[in-house]
């Protein structure tokens, strides 16, 4: 699978704009699959409660999905979209 990485988190990837990683069952592995390899890079994109943070945003094949329990067996791109704040 590629992940597609923003910008705002590639201070915590190395610097990569895409990685690939094996398939994974779930979303919620897929992103344990990034923090296996980028430590610290889950945090950012999960809460403590093990939800997806609200300015985070996961396409999976181009499908908006929030829910880390989710199967994406055969998807072939996760997109990660960082929403940026301030004033």
């Amino acid at each position: 699978m590629i992940v597609r990485i923003p910008s705002v988190l590639r201070s915590y990837s190395r610097g990569s704009e895409m990685v690939e990683i094996a398939a994974p069952a779930t979303l919620g592995a897929a992103v344990d699959a990034l923090d296996a390899r980028f430590p610290g890079l889950r945090f950012r994109i999960v809460d403590e409660q093990r939800a997806v943070r609200p300015h985070i945003k996961l396409f999976v094949d181009g499908a908006l999905s929030r829910d880390l329990a989710a199967p994406i067996p055969g998807a072939r791109e996760l997109m990660i979209v960082g929403a940026l704040s301030g004033g």
